[in-house]
């Protein structure tokens, strides 16, 4: 005895309901289908002193919390180090001060450009021009020991993991001229991927410090690892500048065998060459000064034979621009987001308010960085035009700029790795 108008109603309701729910639910496997294309080929574990983590009782979203001393050397868990990061954004700030008097030049707070504090790095991940930072009396030369490093590598063959394990290091070069020490750290990275990059904790005011701490990566093959390299970076923190780098030292697996039982090595630290590191591809710029206006234009084109950065040999890459007047960042900008290409189109502008009698202390920054949804983003490449410009090709191309006014003036550039 229904009417059809209810009955139509009723039909309609259940109609949408169910519709609604196989969407539901065929999104939820879509995205679990996703995870799982996306996790790396290996992956990490950290294990410090003694303590073992194993993946399975790990998530994909569960972070590491570093470990810091206090003076009474009791230990405190931190995030990501906002303490650090603090530190060093106040350093850069306080780093360069101009002179007071009727011919000091402008201030940054005076700039028409807005001054943006979000989006800071933490001081190991930090790109701030700094690489033309003058070096102290104290830094590591040519004649200069740099210490040594000991370490072991160890295989766990039912997990498949390769176990490296960063105890100590000895005679350390002073980098802190006031404190007559240092404050060294170990990043460490597996070559050719270099898909994870490890870092230990900071240790204050030694020059032979003890890590004591293992890293495990797990999903590499035993027959893979004549084919890695492990890379120790070993850096000194620097509260209020750039971390000074210390020495690399560089291990092929080929000469190791770690099936027979644990491995202990110890190597001489040497002097970084920069001149070694791979290419990080190619980025086309354009940019163009307005006098009158007092306006630069930085155009985006786009990049070719980029590294790749996921599993499937491709990469989600985007540019982010960086503007600083001498070491202090004014503004920042970013292009979209290009996904599974390693040769991008961009074709995006940006337009920057610079006083003409400021150019001779500005530096634009470019960074290529490969967008990742489930991990951190990771940078693959970086160009530096202006001050701060550490290679032949931009100092030439900052020249043609600010000679040829009103000009649009485009070339490409090799990406550095650091």
């Amino acid at each position: 005895d229904v009417s059809p108008v209810v009955a139509g109603l009723i039909g309609a309701t259940v109609l949408v309901v169910s519709v609604s729910v196989t969407v539901f639910v065929w999104t939820c496997c879509h995205q679990q289908a996703e995870k799982k294309h996306k996790t790396p080929p290996y992956k990490f574990i950290h294990m410090l002193k003694g303590i073992s983590i194993y993946p399975e009782t790990l998530s994909n979203k569960k972070k590491i919390n570093r470990i810091r001393r206090d003076k009474n050397g009791t230990p405190k868990e931190t995030g990501r180090g906002n303490l650090l990061v603090d530190a060093a954004e106040s350093g850069l700030i306080s780093s360069e001060k101009a002179p007071d008097g009727p011919n000091a030049a402008p201030r940054v707070d005076q700039l028409p450009i807005k001054v943006d504090y979000g989006d800071e790095l933490s001081p190991d991940q930090s790109l701030t021009p700094g690489g033309s930072k003058t070096s102290s009396p104290s830094s590591p030369g040519d004649d200069v020991m740099l210490g040594e490093l000991t370490f072991s590598v160890d295989y766990n063959f039912p997990k498949k993991a390769l176990v490296v394990t960063i105890q100590e290091a000895h005679g350390l070069p002073v980098m802190d001229e006031h404190t007559q020490s240092s404050d060294p750290y170990i990043k460490m990275t597996i070559l050719p991927d270099k898909r994870h990059r490890v870092k230990t904790r900071v240790l204050r005011k030694t020059l032979d410090p003890v890590f004591d701490e293992t890293f495990t990566f797990y999903g590499i093959p035993y027959s893979q690892l004549q084919d890695l390299v492990l890379h120790f970076l070993v850096l000194s923190f620097d509260r209020f500048s750039r971390d000074d780098v210390i020495g690399e030292v560089m291990v092929p697996l080929a000469g190791v065998d770690p099936s027979t039982g644990k491995v202990q090595l110890t190597r001489e630290i040497l002097k970084r060459n920069i001149q070694k590191c791979i290419s990080r591809g190619e980025l086309q710029v354009s940019l163009s000064y307005q006098p009158v206006a007092q306006r630069m234009t930085v155009v985006v084109l786009k990049a070719r034979h980029l590294p790749k950065m996921d599993i499937t040999g491709l990469s989600d890459p985007y540019v982010k621009v960086n503007v600083y007047y001498g070491r202090k960042r004014i503004a920042k900008k970013k292009t979209h987001v290009k996904k599974c290409t390693l040769n991008p189109v961009f074709n995006e502008s940006f337009i920057y308010d610079i006083p003409v009698d400021l150019l001779p202390d500005i530096s634009i920054e470019f960074l290529v960085i490969d967008f990742d949804r489930t991990t951190k983003n990771e940078v693959v490449g970086r160009l530096i035009l202006g001050a701060h410009s550490i290679t032949a090709g931009g100092v030439e191309h900052w020249r043609e700029v600010c000679e040829n006014p009103r000009k649009p003036v485009a070339k490409w550039h090799s990406l550095s790795e650091y």
